[in-house]
């Protein structure tokens, strides 16, 4: 009954309620646990989980894009316990200041990466701060191979062309592209992302693979070798596979490179007009990474300069802007950061951040596996793990693990 009840809440129409002035839907109004939700999420469970924990959950409703600090401490007011942000807003001192003068105990990004969060400030006024890890790799990676096959054969431009009603009948050189398969695709940084765009391009089209990562990734190559070794078994032609010692070999050799970096000041401006000019002229580049890995000034004046050369991207620099001129190279392929938009995904990333709060709010430990979430995401939510998924400052606040 108890079950029914909390998924019935979860669906049911919210109550129209607001918030320092700014519009909210508020679900569970009887709640003892205020938690603000800055933008609507996508599915129920989520709710559900906030709501088995005793919340109320105010959702912003406002038709801002993006929220500015300001709207974000008007939406915590005097009393909020928690709080799941987006990875497009500032969380600072500021807010984090104001979240812990109104007793806040938690706060979840909507995203894996957390750059637009000054995780020490949190930590300095005592805020756990969670992430959604394990549920982007593959959707992250499909899009940034969709990228890499629209980008090389061309098939926004060519999507346009018909649009416009242009195809007067087949031509020998109508939207010529690179063919991908047998090529060489490169990636900078082989972590979880990258690994799996690394699979997909190999195994989809037996390309030699170079990558560079800091580290050493000997399961990367081991899978890779393994791949080449059933190839020769086959009677085909084995593939290549190695780790590069340089950012510049990798730019060099592939004929596709995809950015898979962490945003850092180590990798800001990563690809600066010096490194573009050391790829092929016909080279492809995608970037579903962080924007600023790319000096986006420097692209255009690469682009337009080599007509070949092409690009996939779903992040920006100075992110919902493009840079000068982008929007009129048509050897770029641009989306708007889309790269988790799955419906398994975002509803996912919801849950995740979800039970972050929930558990943190009734004093949980800490999952001691936070790329193995698939317990969140199956089952009733009472039978999920009484634990946050993931908390990226837990060993600073010496919170418990499970």
């Amino acid at each position: 009954g108890a079950l029914l009840a909390r998924a019935f809440a979860a669906s049911a129409a919210p109550e129209a309620g607001a918030a320092g002035g700014l519009p909210v839907a508020v679900h569970n109004p009887a709640g003892e646990k205020r938690v603000v939700v800055t933008k609507e999420l996508p599915g129920d469970r989520w709710r559900e989980i906030l709501i088995s924990a005793g919340c109320r959950v105010e959702v912003c409703t406002s038709d801002t894009p993006i929220l500015p600090v300001s709207d974000i401490k008007a939406l915590i007011g005097d009393k909020c316990d928690g709080v799941i942000g987006q990875l497009t807003e500032d969380w600072s001192e500021e807010a984090f200041g104001a979240l812990a003068a109104a007793g806040g105990r938690a706060f979840s990004n909507y995203a894996v990466g957390y750059n637009n969060v000054k995780v020490p400030a949190a930590t300095a006024v005592g805020i756990p701060v969670g992430n959604t890890p394990g549920v982007l790799t593959d959707t992250t990676a499909e899009l940034a191979a969709a990228l890499a096959l629209a980008a090389a054969r061309r098939v926004p431009e060519a999507d346009v062309f018909m649009r416009a009603g242009k195809y007067k009948g087949w031509l020998p050189t109508l939207f010529v592209g690179s063919l991908l398969q047998r090529k060489t695709v490169g990636i900078i940084g082989a972590g979880r992302i990258g690994f799996s765009f690394a699979k997909m391009m190999v195994e989809g089209h037996k390309m030699d693979f170079i990558y560079y990562d800091l580290f050493d990734q000997p399961h990367v190559e081991t899978y890779f070798k393994g791949y080449g070794d059933f190839l020769a078994s086959q009677g085909d032609e084995p593939i290549s596979v190695r780790r590069a010692s340089s950012v510049e070999e990798v730019l060099r050799e592939a004929d596709l490179v995809s950015l898979h970096c962490v945003m850092d000041e180590t990798t800001h401006h990563l690809m600066n007009a010096e490194r573009l000019a050391m790829m092929k002229p016909d080279a492809t580049l995608v970037n579903a990474a962080r924007g600023e890995v790319i000096d986006e000034a420097a692209l255009v004046a690469h682009l337009k300069a080599n007509p070949e050369f092409r690009a996939g991207l779903d992040v920006f620099e100075r992110e919902p802007l493009m840079a000068d001129g982008l929007a009129e190279c048509a050897n770029a392929v641009v989306v708007p950061h889309i790269a988790s938009a799955s419906t398994f995904t975002r509803g996912g990333m919801a849950t995740i951040a979800a039970a972050n709060v929930a558990a943190r709010l009734s004093d949980l430990p800490v999952w001691d596996n936070p790329n193995n979430v698939k317990p969140f995401l199956e089952g009733p939510v009472d039978d999920i793990p009484s634990a946050s998924p993931s908390i990226v400052n837990a060993k600073e606040l010496g919170l418990p693990a499970m």
